[in-house]
Formats: C-alpha cells, structure tokens, sequence
C-alpha cells in the first residue's frame, strides 16, 4: 500500500525551457493569457521561477512565485490533475524556496469567487489577513479580460490576500 501511494505522489521540479509551451497553454486558459494581476501589479508568469508538478511522468501543475526580500508572493498556483496532492506539492516547493531565501512570509492573493482555493488555502495553513475591497476593477485597467463573473455566477470585485507564516 506505501508503494503506491508514494507510486502516485507528484514530484515536483523547477521549471524548464521545454515547459515554456506547456505553460502558455495552462495560462491562457485559466488566466486568459501570461499575465496575472495582484495587487494592481502585472506579472508576466512565464518571466518568473517557478516550480512543475508530475505525476506518473505527466505535468500535473504548476506554482509560479517571486521573492521580494523577507516575503515571498506565490503568484500562480494550478493543478492539472486535482484532489491528488499536486496543489500541496507545488506550494511546499515554494514554501521551501522561500524559507532557504530568508522570507518569513508566504502570501497571495485570490478573488472573492474562488472559493475552491479559498477552502485549499485555508485548509493549508493560510490565513485571511486582508479583503482590498474593489480592487478587481483596478486590475481591470491592467488587464481589462478579466472576467465580470466567475466562479459559480459569483461577481468578481475583490481581491483577498491570504498568508502562510514561513517559520524556521
């Protein structure tokens, strides 16, 4: 029974130059291209490190972060294949990278729609720690596809900026 289990566990590794197609193609369809917004900031994701999910050789997803001095912003989280580990694996490489770089603090930002990544967050260690009321219309201006509606026919208008303390 261990075997399979640590059979299906997804590795997980830094990306590389063959991903780079793969990547455009998981960002268009669930962020509507390369660019994500948090915060009123654009972030090119296929521009900044990030870590690959695999399972049984596939890649299953995939985190993209940056650190900026004591803190480390996890910028994009995706999981191909869900409900296997792959969400829990990605952001444990990026916690560690985090810690090995000095950063004390994991943070995000999601919208108010998400629910399924508020619920895995939280179920995580994440907290909420700030609602920026309204700040989708200003990322709007940064990226004016974001959608209007999201998940399950909630309206998007808020950005929630939950933290995971990075203790040594």
């Amino acid at each position: 029974m261990a075997d399979l289990a640590k059979q299906h566990r997804p590795a997980v590794r830094p990306v590389a130059s063959d991903d780079l197609a793969w990547l455009r193609e998981v960002f268009t369809e669930r962020w509507g291209g390369v660019i994500s917004v948090s915060r009123g900031v654009a972030h090119d994701t296929t521009a900044l490190p990030a870590f690959v999910a695999l399972l049984d050789g596939d890649r299953a997803g995939v985190a993209t972060y940056r650190v900026d001095g004591r803190e480390c912003e996890l910028v994009t989280l995706d999981s191909v294949r869900e409900g296997v580990g792959v969400g829990t694996a990605l952001v444990d490489a990026v916690a560690g990278v985090a810690r090995a770089a000095g950063a004390v603090r994991l943070w995000l930002v999601t919208t108010n729609d998400n629910l399924r990544a508020l619920r895995f967050y939280q179920r995580y260690g994440f907290d909420l720690v700030a609602v920026h009321r309204d700040a989708v219309a200003r990322s709007r201006a940064v990226k004016p596809s974001i959608p209007e509606v999201g998940l399950d026919g909630i309206p998007i208008r808020h950005e929630l900026e939950l933290e995971l303390p990075l203790h040594r």
